[in-house]
């Protein structure tokens, strides 16, 4: 079964590296993949397509499974590739664009996610700033959120599977804190 998932986000927030472990986490399954990542002004996301006969790696509109949100803003700028009965898990966490910030224009995270909602049926929305706190680091941000989106059941993979790729390619002084990240959402 294919899966296309959207990750999307700003600098710093582990977008990229949330895209890696659910590539290598597929890899381990077997399951053959492929990413595209991409990065303009500030704003960070990638395209991971799992499954078979897969020739691009680069989700067409209105083709993905789910968007993981790491910013509510740049996750409405990815909503025309979300498919008719996709999901979205989505940090409540807004992160002003230089953007918005340069041309002093409002902008609101809240008002992101109603519009989400209003648009798309299942939407999950993490508070990430309290996740974070509650686990002591904000690093752990994009494990956390892997978690969020494995609880969906939509994803395709299990935790043990993003759990084995973080043991492959992190330190080992980080599996604690990543773990429980990872199991934070039930």
């Amino acid at each position: 079964m294919n899966k296309n998932i959207i990750l999307c986000g700003v600098g710093g927030q582990g977008t990229v590296l949330a895209s890696k472990l659910i590539a290598a986490a597929a890899m381990e399954k077997g399951i053959p993949e492929t990413i595209g990542m991409a990065q303009r002004g500030g704003s960070v996301f990638s395209h991971v397509r799992m499954g078979e006969n897969l020739y691009s790696p680069m989700i067409a509109k209105g083709t993905a499974d789910m968007i993981l949100g790491f910013e509510p803003g740049e996750t409405v700028r990815m909503l025309p590739y979300l498919k008719k009965n996709g999901a979205i898990v989505v940090s409540n966490r807004a992160v002003m664009p230089v953007t918005a910030s340069l041309a002093r224009t409002g902008y609101n995270g809240a008002s992101m996610i109603e519009y989400l909602k209003t648009q798309v049926d299942q939407v999950l929305v993490i508070d990430t700033d309290q996740a974070c706190e509650t686990l002591g680091s904000a690093k752990v941000l994009n494990v956390l959120m892997l978690g969020a989106a494995i609880s969906t059941g939509m994803l395709g993979l299990e935790k043990e599977d993003i759990k084995q790729a973080l043991i492959k390619r992190l330190p080992e002084k980080l599996h604690e804190l990543n773990f429980r990240a990872l199991d934070y959402i039930q």
